[in-house]
């Protein structure tokens, strides 16, 4: 199909609008695939695991405030201390805590660590540093992954391009956007 254009300053452009070949269909699928497949995939995996490592940063700093307030008890309130304790699915029960200056900190895989309240905190600055390098490698892998999406996007863009044809002696080909 040609169409003919008129701008207002130059002589007048054919439009040509051609069917895509099979070859670049079927490149322009390949791409499609592998963006919908491949890159997309990746990019909810490494979203999903930098917000489980954001989540359990913020457990980490919930309970270092909590140490914070046990440290500011005295000696005699640590003693006996009466809390609320979540059993799962916000059902709580009362509990009696005969002594609160040692307390068991999850140091990963399950395991839990019986801890004094300053040996806690150390723990938990250095854990928390930890988790914080760890979400940055996964930022910049989220980047990455969507740097690539967006390069694919505009190659997939390039391939789906129409061509004009300028009308003038030399029939030469060039890409514009319409």
């Amino acid at each position: 199909t040609t169409i003919t254009t008129t701008n207002n300053k130059s002589k007048p452009h054919k439009l040509v609008l051609t069917m895509a070949s099979p070859q670049i269909a079927a490149k322009v699928r390949e791409y499609e695939a592998f963006l919908n497949d491949k890159l997309r995939a990746d990019l909810k995996i490494a979203l999903d695991q930098r917000d489980a490592l954001f989540t359990q940063i913020s457990d980490y700093m919930r309970l270092a405030s909590v140490i914070d307030m046990l440290k500011a008890l005295s000696p005699e309130e640590r003693k006996q201390m009466k809390t609320k304790v979540d059993l799962g699915c916000n059902f709580y029960c009362q509990a009696k805590v005969d002594d609160a200056s040692r307390i068991f900190v999850c140091i990963g895989f399950g395991f839990f660590l019986e801890m004094g309240l300053d040996e806690a905190l150390e723990f938990i600055e250095t854990k928390t540093a930890s988790l914080n390098k760890r979400a940055e490698l996964l930022s910049d892998s989220v980047n990455q992954i969507r740097a690539n999406i967006k390069m694919v996007l505009e190659a997939l863009k390039e391939i789906q391009q129409l061509q004009f044809v300028d009308g003038g002696d030399d029939d030469r080909r060039r890409d514009e956007n319409f």
